[in-house]
């Protein structure tokens, strides 16, 4: 279907390369490039002339890297207050945060925390909740500059040992460790290129899901396939590791492992071809044959365990916005499942035990609400929050302690312990914000209608005061994909934006899980455009409302809300004056053919599926849309990184080489190629501070705001 003309690609490249048309402030780089590459969908042929760039290793693009960071270091350098904010950043993330204790096997609690400005946070444990800590893991001693990122702990059933994972330079692969618990000593256990996985506990040994060794050079950017169950033996090289599961007749879906605490059956989970998962289980006592839970990946099915021979779990088969079931772990079929607690107004996001009762998190206009049922699905309390917020639990099957964090845009992230009979929280643990008063700030919810006529909610963050008078400059963030939804929480980073007069808009576009299924699937595939229109409507909202002007929106996303970020500013880029579009899906064409691209198929299609899937795709890939007929665009800064193994910077490379080659007007068009990091997870707090200086300095040099703080 596709003929594709290979290209080598030139050896050097020049920081005076070709200047943007009607740009003659900047004279961006020559970019690798070959006008005779070409693939052809169904009869549709599209140019893909900067198909050099997918090769982030060559000479040419590592050069061309090289020029397009010196450009953008050149541009920023010149901002004057660049140093401020950068100081004033360092300012608001010093302050200690904390997370939920966790009390393990050995009858210790174990927490992270952060004192303040560690790249990572560590991992203490202590005897009592409030008595000495001692540090059980450190991940900023396992590298000089703290891009070594602790990704997993997992104890075993009896305590003993802690295996943990651990990435590097935020890359999605990663390496298990074990160490004696008691002792902190190191086993000489050790797992390479492993990924979306953990450790799960049988015997003497663990669960872990792998794919085979990639080719070298080629580890962050070829497809990933044939992920496999493992299991390792304690003491034996990781050669000598037993395939446990495969499935060579689908080499594009996910395996992964789950054992309950009693270690007396192992579920295997797939994932990557629908939106859902498929389960199977088999005991692990005998050799008993693999139960099928469920065979298709249409649905969503969350294990949460198995107590006494019953297994409990969420599914939104026949409940769009969830519903908590039982099943006999001997005969799991849907036949024998039995409803614990049905559908409800809120979708169901988790539910977990503590003792004989049921922790339950159901999410309603795009805000956590938790509620205390016993074991047969009867409703006993709700645990009153603050405001609008997202919660993390921390509870257990084997004790009747409940701790919880909550966080809200105006509440950093605190915790609290719960009494289930009284029905109280008690304040475990602030944190203290140097010279901060989130009382000087409010958040309101209102909702907004998009093209369609479909309610949209979206928060809203300002300091008390804020008149609307439509000079007001405003931040709005969104994602809208992959049944991901944005509740409210907090970043010390959005403060310095809110003590300078901005809004701060968060919307719920559809795509996400906001609302259930319905909502995730009104945004995938040949109702993508939906999510678009609902981005382009709060910004419409804002100005109609007299919020603000187009004049002064930035907009932000990052992976499928880069995505977002670039299709928006191609359809309505009058709408805003600077974008952001950080680590972004840029290229629909081609998605699916690097690392795990093809997992997103379910919510994007693919341009192989047919001609008018290949069309609807191409209509608002934004690498194949941008205008270059001297319309004027929105400021722009790109970001990526090297590393980044889940969305290829090849994405951001393509895009920002076209839209510097395009005629797009005289605003800057900058790409920020960030080395030894990934699609931010795990990112050393050095960096997040770097590359949030660079992005605000970006972004008030391009409002005409000079920042002075509070």
């Amino acid at each position: 279907m596709k003929s594709i003309i290979f290209f080598v690609p030139m050896a050097v490249l020049s920081l005076l390369g070709s200047s943007c048309a009607g740009n003659n402030s900047l004279r961006y780089p020559d970019a690798p490039k070959d006008e005779s590459v070409s693939d052809e969908y169904f009869g549709i042929s599209v140019a893909d002339p900067y198909r050099p760039l997918e090769n982030d290793t060559s000479e040419a693009t590592l050069a061309w890297v090289k020029a397009e960071n010196a450009l953008t270091e050149s541009y920023l350098s010149k901002i004057k207050f660049r140093d401020n904010i950068r100081n004033r950043l360092t300012e608001l993330n010093n302050y200690t945060k904390s997370g939920l204790p966790t009390k393990e096997k050995d009858g210790k609690y174990y927490f992270y925390e952060n004192d303040g400005l560690q790249n990572q946070s560590v991992l203490y444990r202590c005897d009592s909740i409030g008595g000495k800590k001692e540090v059980f893991l450190d991940p900023n001693t396992l590298s000089e500059n703290g891009t070594v990122a602790l990704t997993g702990v997992f104890p075993s059933s009896d305590g003993k040992y802690t295996a943990y994972s651990v990435s590097r330079n935020g890359s999605d692969w990663t390496e298990i460790y074990v160490m004696d618990t008691k002792t902190k000593q190191l086993l000489p256990d050790h797992i390479e290129w492993a990924k979306f996985t953990g450790a799960e506990w049988a015997g003497d040994g663990f669960y872990y899901s792998a794919y085979p060794r990639p080719e070298a050079g080629k580890e962050f950017s070829n497809a990933n396939e044939n992920h496999q169950i493992y299991y390792h033996k304690l003491g034996t090289p990781q050669s000598e590791d037993v395939i446990a599961y495969e499935d060579k007749a689908h080499p594009l879906h996910f395996h992964t492992a789950y054992v309950p605490d009693s270690e007396d059956y192992i579920f295997v989970i797939g994932a990557g071809e629908g939106t859902g998962t498929s389960v199977m289980v088999k005991s692990l006592k005998g050799s008993g044959d693999w139960k099928i839970m469920e065979p298709s990946q249409d649905y969503e099915i969350n294990i949460i365990d198995v107590v006494d021979g019953i297994v409990y779990f969420t599914t939104n088969i026949d409940a769009p916005k969830g519903r908590l079931m039982s099943a006999p772990v001997s005969n799991p079929v849907r036949s024998s499942w039995k409803e614990l607690i049905g559908e409800g107004d809120g979708v169901l996001k988790s539910m977990q035990f503590s003792g004989d009762n049921m922790l339950v998190t159901y999410e309603k206009d795009a805000s956590d609400h938790v509620y205390l049922y016993d074991k047969s699905g009867k409703q006993l309390a709700e645990i009153t929050l603050p405001t609008f917020g997202s919660i993390a639990l921390s509870s257990s099957r084997k004790n009747d302690e409940v701790f919880y964090s909550f966080s809200s845009f105006t509440y950093p992230s605190a915790v609290y312990s719960y009494d289930k009979n009284s029905g109280e929280s008690t304040l475990v643990k602030k944190p203290d914000v140097s010279g901060l008063d989130m009382d000087d700030y409010v958040t309101e919810q209102v909702f907004y209608s998009s093209a369609d006529g479909t309610k949209v909610p979206m928060f809203l963050t300002y300091k008390k005061g804020l008149e609307r008078d439509g000079k007001n400059p405003v931040y709005l963030y969104g994602y809208g994909g992959f049944n991901i939804s944005l509740t409210p929480g907090f970043s010390p980073n959005r403060i310095l934006w809110l003590e300078n007069g901005g809004i701060y808009a968060q919307t719920n576009l559809r795509g996400g899980s906001e609302y259930g299924e319905e909502w995730h699937t009104a945004g995938t595939k040949m109702n993508k455009l939906n999510v678009f229109n609902d981005f382009i409507s709060a910004a419409e909202y804002l100005v109609k409302e007299n919020w603000t002007t187009p004049e002064l929106i930035t907009i932000e996303g990052g992976s499928n809300g880069g995505l977002l970020v670039g299709a928006t500013v191609n359809m309505r880029p009058d709408l805003f004056k600077v974008a952001i579009p950080r680590v972004g899906v840029m290229d629909m064409m081609r998605y699916h053919l690097f690392t795990i691209g093809w997992n997103w198929a379910s919510d994007y299609g693919t341009s192989a599926d047919s001609k008018e899937m290949a069309q609807y795709l191409l209509d608002y890939s934004p690498i194949h849309n941008i205008k270059n007929d001297g319309t004027p665009y929105p400021a722009i800064l790109v970001t990526t990184a090297d590393h980044d193994d889940r969305v290829v910077p090849a994405h951001s490379f393509k895009y920002a080489a076209t839209l510097q080659a395009a005629d797009t007007g005289d605003a800057p068009k900058l790409i920020r190629i960030d080395s030894n990091a990934g699609h931010g997870a795990g990112k050393p707090l050095a960096k997040v501070v770097d590359e949030y200086t660079d992005i605000y300095s970006f972004i008030y040099q391009n409002l005409g705001i000079d920042p002075g703080g509070k």
